[in-house]
């Protein structure tokens, strides 16, 4: 059963999130998408909205990872992907209810529940390239999976060069400071694109499986 949901629970937990902090930045007033963080929806009156997201992706990329556990029984990854997984899964759920502070991202949180969520935050940001790097080193290996090999390389050097630009947007003073949040964007769509891609995959493979079986 565990297996058979896990990858509806990855497309759509990274889609309706995406959807919702897409939607809601939009139509919400003095926010700006390409400037603001996606953590800073969660400010204000209707940042229930965003915590809630969180509580949600969180929630559905643990069950994701709870099937990807049980699909890869053996092998490269077997265990220490889906242990990344479940970490990524957490700091989001966590890190929901968790408020960060105006304008702040890491190491400029100026509250203690703000540094925690930019803790919490860091660890997703720092885990997510980390993890694709563990399946890749995966897909490279297994012939049944090959053809996510690429692009699961590709994700990882996208999202190393989205870190590191974050982390020379963060000053006030910086020149990239203004393109912050599309910065941000571009980090977490790319992780976002390798989980659905994965799950997918996934789907296929159960697939591929039930056709074989006398």
């Amino acid at each position: 059963m565990l297996k058979r949901i896990a990858p509806f629970m990855g497309m759509v937990g990274v889609t309706v999130f995406t959807l919702t902090f897409t939607l809601y930045g939009l139509f919400r007033p003095d926010y700006s998408p390409v400037r603001h963080y996606v953590s800073e929806l969660a400010i204000g009156s209707g940042g229930w909205i965003q915590i809630v997201n969180f509580l949600l992706l969180g929630a559905f990329l643990m069950v994701f990872a709870l099937g990807v556990r049980k699909t890869f029984l053996d092998g490269i990854a077997s265990r220490a992907g889906p242990i990344m997984l479940m970490i990524i899964a957490g700091c989001y759920f966590i890190s929901g209810p968790l408020v960060t502070d105006p304008l702040s991202m890491f190491d400029n949180q100026q509250t203690f529940i703000g540094m925690l969520h930019g803790i919490f935050g860091a660890l997703v940001f720092a885990l997510s390239p980390v993890c694709c790097f563990l399946y890749w080193r995966r897909f490279r290996a297994d012939p049944r999976w090959r053809y996510l090999h690429p692009w699961t390389l590709a994700a990882v050097i996208l999202m190393v060069g989205t870190v590191v630009l974050m982390k020379v947007a963060q000053p006030l003073t910086s020149a990239l400071n203004p393109w912050a949040g599309l910065i941000q964007r571009g980090s977490l769509l790319t992780f976002y694109a390798w989980v659905f891609a994965f799950s997918v995959g996934l789907r296929k493979s159960q697939n591929s499986i039930k056709g074989e079986s006398p």
